[in-house]
């Protein structure tokens, strides 16, 4: 019988063997590349880190100005209903609004009754309710003298299109803006719209001074970069992409350097002395909060835009509203004396006036009881069923209070669509509070709970959030620091020591 050939034999002799070498020294390659890339692009990383760290501590307690309604009430004189003088169909006529407008609210501007509206595409306008004019341009004596009925120390401070605290396109409509200066203790300045005389903003001296060293570095919000949105919002994905990179190799590598059995000399768990053993160490600690603040910080910007918005479609809040007309039928008597704004909306095809007075309090009339506010979200969504209808009295995991507080109770119109859409409403203006589909509430969880730990438990139980927060960072800031060192001590060497 004929003997197999020799190479054959020698083949099946040797093939595991070099699987086991082929295995090895791929294992080997991958990590020395493992080492190379953390290494590399944790010298750049780790000053991103260091900067977001430090900021995200100034951020828990500073956030970005922004005007909220009882802010921008705060300024307005009351109303005089004895100048109101154009309804708001021939107001909405002058503004060349062909239907109702998708918010339309009455206030003062100085000694002058206002009408102003947004429209459907976002234009904000004002049309004077005492002759019908359309306001195109409130000058800076004008701007000036409304403020000052307020606040008499008022000063203008310059005039401004776009700056650090007006980057976004939130405020293109209202731009330019004239910039009062309050002269108060918080050092207070209003943004006043050149175009409608709306006040847009107000900053405090410590808002404008935190915000250097909070929400600026941390979402990297520098006015010529951030004025460009698809620009930034680029730079930002693809300074988190590494950033996840480096810290996940920086987890891998370091479980595999630490030693609980077969301790180093000594009786040591790390092999490292110095900066790397501050690295290696505090990396253990923190490296699992930074890898899912990292991750959650890039989810943030929705890549991919696996995430859906949640702003609700005009076409849902028309039919919410059952009426289209450019009209509103303005009662013989408001809700209350000493109103200092009137909001005037529809709901279900009912005309309704919300008002609020001087101290906050708002006035309602015409409002519908939760019943009717639920009827009428049924046009919210047409083509599904509404399956459940819930009143809140007290916050749960999505409907809870952080930064700012939540106003309860409020209604949940929970649907039956695919995407499993929840709004949340007013119980008496039936105002549309939130929406949230599936993926909204999965952000939820990704973005918010590893990002901010906004955890009910944490955040009634304060300052059991502030330690966990600080505690974390402070992990963190040492992982970072002791990077920025070792990375530093690395880049001093001479080519041939490396």
């Amino acid at each position: 019988m004929a003997a197999r050939p020799a190479t054959h034999r020698h083949g099946l002799d040797q093939h595991p063997l070099l699987m086991v070498r082929v295995s090895h020294r791929a294992g080997r390659l991958f990590q020395r590349w493992l080492y190379l890339s953390h290494r590399w692009l944790g010298i750049g990383s780790c000053i991103l880190f260091a900067a977001w760290f430090v900021s995200g501590v100034v951020m828990m307690y500073v956030q970005f100005p922004a005007l909220s309604d009882d802010e921008r009430r705060q300024w307005l004189p009351p109303l005089d209903p004895g100048l109101v003088r154009i309804d708001p169909a021939a107001a909405l006529s002058a503004a060349g609004q062909g239907r109702f407008p998708r918010t339309l609210r009455l206030e003062m501007l100085g000694v002058e009754p206002v009408w102003r509206l947004t429209g459907w595409d976002g234009r904000r306008q004002a049309v004077s309710a005492a002759d019908g004019r359309r306001i195109d341009t409130v000058p800076a004596a004008q701007a000036l003298a409304a403020i000052r009925m307020m606040a008499p120390d008022a000063t203008p401070a310059g005039a401004v299109t776009r700056d650090q605290w007006t980057v976004t396109a939130r405020y293109d409509s209202l731009r330019p803006f004239h910039l009062v200066a309050l002269h108060d203790a918080a050092g207070t300045e209003l943004y006043v719209s050149a175009a409608t005389g709306e006040i847009a903003l107000d900053t405090t001296r410590s808002e404008r001074l935190w915000n250097w060293l909070g929400a600026i570095p941390h979402w990297i919000y520098f006015t010529p970069l951030r004025a460009d949105a698809p620009l930034w919002r680029d730079v930002v994905l693809w300074l988190s992409g590494p950033g996840i990179v480096v810290a996940v190799s920086g987890l891998w590598i370091g479980i595999q350097r630490l030693r609980l059995r077969r301790r180093y000399s000594r009786g040591r768990i790390t092999p490292y002395r110095g900066w790397m053993q501050w690295h290696h160490l505090s990396g253990l600690i923190g490296s699992l909060f930074l890898v899912a603040w990292i991750f959650s910080g890039w989810l943030s910007m929705n890549p991919n835009h696996w995430f859906g918005g949640g702003g609700t479609p005009d076409a849902a809040l028309q039919r919410y509203a059952g009426h289209a007309a450019p009209d509103f039928p303005l009662p013989a008597v408001w809700p209350a004396a000493d109103l200092v704004d009137l909001h005037l909306t529809w709901l279900g095809g009912h005309p309704l006036l919300a008002g609020h007075d001087a101290a906050g309090r708002r006035h309602v009339a015409g409002g519908a009881a939760a019943a009717g506010i639920f009827a009428a979200a049924r046009a919210l969504m047409p083509e599904a069923g509404l399956r459940r209808q819930d009143l809140l009295t007290e916050e749960d995991a999505y409907w809870y209070s952080h930064h700012h507080r939540r106003r309860l109770p409020v209604l949940r119109a929970v649907f039956d669509d695919p995407e499993a859409t929840w709004f949340h409403l007013d119980p008496e203006t039936g105002e549309i509070l939130g929406r949230s589909d599936a993926s909204r509430r999965a952000y939820r969880w990704l973005f918010n709970a590893l990002h901010s730990f906004d955890f009910a438990v944490l955040l009634r139980g304060r300052p059991a959030w502030d330690i966990l927060l600080w505690t974390m960072s402070g992990a963190g800031l040492v992982i970072s620091v002791s990077g920025i060192v070792i990375g530093w001590r690395r880049l001093r060497r001479r080519p041939g020591r490396r």
